[in-house]
């Protein structure tokens, strides 16, 4: 599904001449068959939707951190192209959690897990990518974790 999202968003950005939308969808695609090489060198067909959720958080996460020094260079025009980027990648997203959803997720998979300790953590995280990708910031998630322990 996300897949032939993001060719029909493609095609419709040529069509409409939207030059910054085909060059972040562009990179998202570029992104997901990178994603779809390695998932080959393991025995898969093909990338996983999650894994794919999990690439686009992480392409936001790298335009936030780009957006921040380009804002403390006094360079706004530059910051402006990233956050532009982050708004197409987040329209191929799922919605956002806001943190009492994550709160209660977590809280969920804790007990269906039966974690004890921030040993356990591990085992958390990789149900809530699972069961959550692309709808929770992993970072913020591990902070939530590490209060409940």
């Amino acid at each position: 599904m996300l897949r032939e999202n993001l060719q029909k968003a493609l095609k419709e950005s040529m069509l409409a001449k939207d030059t910054q939308r085909v060059s972040a969808v562009r990179l998202i695609i570029a992104g997901m068959k990178e994603k779809d090489v390695d998932a080959r060198g393991k025995g898969q067909k093909e990338a996983s939707e999650a894994d794919l959720m999990a690439m686009m958080q992480t392409m936001i996460k790298q335009r936030r951190d780009s957006i921040e020094m380009y804002l403390k260079g006094n360079r706004q025009d530059l910051a402006d192209k990233e956050q532009a980027e982050i708004n197409v990648i987040e329209t191929f997203l799922p919605k956002q959690m806001n943190e009492e959803e994550m709160l209660a997720a977590v809280k969920v998979v804790v007990a269906e897990t039966g974690a004890s300790s921030m040993k356990d953590m591990g085992k958390i995280m990789g149900v809530l990518k699972t069961k959550y990708a692309g709808q929770m910031d992993m970072g913020k998630v591990s902070g939530i974790i590490k209060s409940l322990f």
